[in-house]
């Protein structure tokens, strides 16, 4: 019984398919019609597509974070906004990737001259009034910046201070800072990081910034 309702089925089916493919052979105009309107439904969609990325990117370029607002910030929504001024200086790559096991890093991201950073993120909710940030989160992240994560520009970020053992080590390892002062400048401005900070490596590919 089952085989024979199967077979009806079937045999249903195939005859739909038939007389679908009869009338529209017959009205063939119908699918020039239904191409057209697909073709056009999709150079609407692309065009939204594009208008919306273009905004976005006039937005990211706009992006100023002022002190008090990065001090009012959690720990991880201070990654995010380094992230996104990574982004507005034409990091398109830039991610934050701050957690459990992540080995030092909060934020990667790739500059248009080609160098991969790696950034530690210490946010301080009393801003210089916080503990300062000291050598043994430098050791962390030159532990991992290069061998691990193969950063090219290795940074500690804050919004508060550093201190002077912190600052050498820093130096002596090639690691490079953006305390309270610089992080101002850089947030507050449009110059990318890489324009204020000394002794980076040099681009790994040509650029229209080189």
């Amino acid at each position: 019984m089952q085989l024979v309702v199967l077979l009806v089925v079937t045999v249903a089916a195939v005859s739909l398919v038939v007389m679908v493919v009869n009338w529209l052979l017959t009205h063939w105009w119908v699918l020039l019609v239904a191409a057209l309107l697909a073709v056009l439904a999709a150079a609407g969609w692309w065009q939204q597509r594009v208008q919306r990325m273009k905004w976005e990117q006039v937005q990211a370029r706009a992006l100023r974070y002022g002190l008090a607002q990065l001090d009012a910030l959690t720990h991880r929504e201070f990654e995010h906004a380094v992230r996104d001024l990574m982004r507005r200086d034409g990091c398109t790559d830039a991610a934050q990737v701050g957690g459990q096991g992540d080995l030092g890093a909060d934020v990667k991201a790739t500059d248009p001259l080609g160098r991969r950073w790696v950034l530690r993120c210490k946010h301080r909710k009393n801003g210089e009034r916080g503990a300062a940030v000291g050598t043994p989160d430098l050791q962390i992240l030159n532990g991992t910046g290069r061998p691990v994560h193969k950063g090219d520009v290795v940074v500690l970020v804050t919004n508060g201070r550093i201190t002077q053992p912190g600052r050498t080590f820093a130096e002596q390892q090639r690691l490079h800072l953006v305390d309270r002062k610089v992080l101002a400048e850089w947030a507050t401005g449009s110059r990318p990081l890489w324009e204020l900070l000394r002794a980076l490596p040099p681009p790994r590919k040509p650029s229209a910034l080189s």
